[in-house]
């Protein structure tokens, strides 16, 4: 069965970005070099960065490998980095760099409540010796939309290195990259452009990016010598790339473009999100978050109100509809996750919440 997915990543693609990966490249072939540097050349033009001022590097592996290769190569063992939390992703950037052995310190805030501008602007103040700050933009454990507006200009006030995990935004929610100072934003190709798995990408201030080398101890994850190395022999990665997941993530850069640019693509995720949102409410169900920081990526419904209500019954109800949505990931509430991002529209969120009602009246 063709499922859709109504996640925050993996998520559905279009049959023309599939399509793309039915003919085999080599790595060092012109060809398939070419498409590397359209693919580091379209991800700076849809975020209004200046290549003087900016550059991408594409690293292999999950959105993850391309924090860690951001935490290892740019923040040293001198450095002290700040984490802000407010889920499980963020919680992921503390654990990498103190597998590192990373000098970090945290700053929690609770999950279902937004990360706290003033609390930031008193802590930085307080502890002048931290030199880098990061946090998650859509924090995916809820759905969650921390205030990058905010956040960034305290950040940048206080002159520290600004790293924003953007995996489930960059690319469906606009992003003033350039104005808020930002020096590394990670994001990966199965997200908001709507590609596969299989890389993870970098947008970095070349300034700061320089000062990364030599600085980090691994091999493969190091962001310096893997842009040296596209900026020496274009369109070239250290080590394998994923020549098939590069070429469909090419197509869908088109098809963002085609839709209009981000600004379009973030008018279709919010429809979405809104849809989803009055018909679930409608069904009975409950957001977990606030409406005012609510991103349009996914959201979290709290179980429905009924002793019968299991969430395994009510996952693969929905699987055999062909819909594949997310459990819960929200500390002591019991909830799940759908997701308004990739190849979607209106009629699939439609679709879904009226499978979803015949469950409440055929099941509970």
């Amino acid at each position: 069965m063709q499922y859709t997915l109504l996640t925050p990543g993996p998520l559905s693609t279009s049959d023309t970005v599939k399509q793309a990966m039915l003919c085999d490249s080599g790595t060092w072939d012109i060809e398939y070099k070419t498409i590397v540097e359209e693919v580091r050349t379209k991800l700076l033009a849809i975020n209004n960065l200046d290549h003087e001022e900016y550059t991408t590097v594409l690293m292999q592996g999950s959105g993850t490998f391309g924090v860690e290769s951001v935490l290892l190569s740019a923040v040293s063992d001198n450095d002290k980095l700040l984490v802000l939390i407010n889920g499980v992703y963020g919680n992921r950037i503390s654990q990498i760099a103190r597998r590192a052995n990373k000098q970090v310190f945290e700053l929690t805030f609770n999950e279902t409540e937004t990360i706290s501008s003033d609390v930031l602007e008193d802590y930085l103040e307080k502890n002048k010796a931290i030199t880098h700050v990061a946090f998650v933009h859509c924090e995916t454990t809820t759905g969650i939309l921390n205030p990058i507006e905010k956040l960034c200009p305290i950040i940048k006030k206080h002159n520290k290195v600004l790293i924003i995990d953007a995996m489930s935004s960059l690319g469906g929610i606009p992003i003033n990259i350039c104005e808020l100072g930002v020096d590394f934003v990670v994001s990966s190709a199965n997200k908001c452009i709507q590609g596969v798995p299989g890389f993870s990408f970098i947008l970095a201030k070349k300034a700061q990016l320089m000062q990364c080398e030599g600085i980090s101890h691994s091999l493969s994850l190091d962001l310096f010598d893997q842009w040296k190395e596209m900026e020496e022999d274009k369109g070239k990665w250290r080590f394998t790339s994923p020549t098939h997941v590069v070429k469909a993530f090419n197509q869908a850069l088109i098809e963002l473009i085609e839709e209009g640019g981000i600004e379009s693509r973030y008018e279709r995720y919010l429809e979405n999100q809104k849809i989803l949102v009055d018909r679930m409410r409608k069904i009975g169900f409950t957001c977990c978050i606030n409406e005012n920081f609510q991103s349009p990526i996914i959201t979290s419904f709290l179980y429905y109100p009924s002793e019968k209500f299991f969430f395994e019954n009510f996952y693969n109800y929905l699987k055999n509809y062909g819909f594949i949505i997310y459990p819960g990931k929200i500390s002591n509430l019991k909830a799940f996750r759908i997701g308004t991002i990739g190849d979607i529209n209106r009629y699939n969120i439609e679709l879904l919440t009226n499978i979803i009602a015949q469950f409440v009246e055929e099941e509970l």
